[in-house]
């Protein structure tokens, strides 16, 4: 705890914290007032610290939308709680992460999906065409406090670190302004949250290792490669097992032994050709969902200028090709950005309003006076009418002044 709470961890702690952003908890305190607060309470916390009775805020419970359908929980501590998250995290990071497995790279300094995205091409491309792709049922949400707390004393002797992390643990759920105590899980939405999963998932990782078993694992989502699907099954069972000394089970319905190139991965899928390479892909389910984040910037009813569109639409493609260029697919990449600039074109269209206005845009533009015509006067069909006259009066570097990325390469 001394070290926890020594001066530059803790500036280590709150620099970081600011970095992350985020909302206020239960509290309403704002990250903006978070030093001002610590430099008139910090002596009384750190006492509090010291001698092992602070006690955590319950967190604020928020739900969002997962990928895939359905609702993830979030505990959003406040910003003072998260602040010592951070800093009990900086200590315990480096004590724990170089005891973890290789084959795991969710949520650990120097990793990141790519590199278990890498690790899976290798298994496929070395023969290992079949994939036990296991979902744990609502992990987060079901991991077991005696069992983690047991795992972290193994590691950690001082009493005081380990009560301040079940406190966490245990802290209640703000929800409509009712407190519901905890019994079980790892709130999402504080820093300790997947360092915790990692420190359990381990004894997962530890077992398939001894087994010699192809695995990778980001945070809760585990794949082990096998050469077939008897292979696959054998695994599956023994999973259930290794996973129910843990207290936590397998869902049954997202779960399964399947040919490696049917099940996707971290929002990638994998293809082999016969006697060729395995190639990384953008998986279909992810494709619908970046459609579905495109159709929803790009609306038409936003009441948004085209500036406006395109800010939000660069932050968001920026993003989505950064994580997803390590697929090698050019001529969807391609598509993808002839889909995106014939969205932008309808919503000028539409900026437009009247035919009359849309004619002389055009015309001010370089459109031949016919298609201009043509095109004003059927200003109602926007997909159909914005892909002809609008690619000459709205070329591609008219977007690319506008700050929207291109998707290909």
């Amino acid at each position: 705890m001394e070290l926890v709470v020594e001066r530059d961890n803790l500036m280590r702690a709150l620099k970081r914290v600011k970095q992350n952003k985020g909302g206020p908890g239960i509290d309403g305190m704002i990250l903006g007032e978070l030093s001002v607060y610590l430099k008139q309470e910090w002596l009384r916390i750190r006492e509090e610290l010291l001698v092992g009775s602070y006690e955590p805020s319950p967190v604020l419970r928020r739900l969002i939308d997962k990928p895939g359908g359905g609702k993830r929980e979030l505990g959003i501590p406040t910003v003072l709680d998260r602040f010592i998250q951070q800093a009990v995290l900086q200590v315990l990071q480096p004590m724990y992460d170089g005891t973890f497995s290789e084959h795991s790279h969710g949520f650990r300094p120097g990793r990141r999906a790519h590199d278990a995205i890498r690790e899976a091409q290798r298994y496929i491309q070395g023969g290992r065409q079949w994939v036990v792709d296991v979902d744990v049922e609502k992990f987060f949400d079901r991991v077991n406090h005696d069992v983690l707390m047991g795992r972290l004393a193994r590691k950690i002797g001082d009493r005081r670190l380990l009560r301040l992390i079940r406190s966490y643990l245990v802290a209640g759920v703000m929800d409509g302004g009712v407190v519901a105590e905890r019994y079980e899980g790892t709130p999402q939405g504080g820093p300790l949250s997947p360092l915790l999963a990692n420190v359990l998932l381990d004894e997962v990782d530890k077992e398939l290792e001894k087994r010699g078993h192809a695995f990778v694992r980001y945070a809760d989502d585990l794949r082990v490669f096998v050469g077939s699907q008897r292979a696959g099954e054998r695994v599956m069972r023994s999973l259930v097992v290794l996973f129910g000394k843990l207290r936590l089970q397998i869902n049954k319905t997202k779960s399964a032994v399947d040919r490696a190139r049917y099940r996707s991965f971290l929002g990638f899928s994998f293809w082999t050709a016969p006697g060729m390479i395995t190639r990384v892909r953008v998986s279909k389910q992810s494709l619908a969902r970046m459609k579905d984040r495109v159709r929803q910037i790009t609306s038409r009813t936003g009441g948004r200028s085209m500036v406006q569109v395109a800010k939000e639409l660069r932050q968001y493609l920026l993003g989505w090709r950064n994580y997803f260029r390590l697929a090698g697919m050019s001529r969807t990449f391609s598509r993808l950005d002839e889909w995106v600039r014939h969205r932008l074109r309808m919503i000028q269209l539409k900026h437009w309003k009247c035919g009359r206005t849309a004619y002389r845009e055009m015309r001010s533009r370089g459109v031949p006076s016919w298609l201009a015509q043509k095109a004003a006067s059927n200003v109602s069909s926007w997909w159909r009418t914005s892909a002809k006259a609008l690619n000459t009066a709205l070329p591609n570097t008219y977007f690319d002044e506008l700050g929207v990325p291109r998707l290909a390469p």
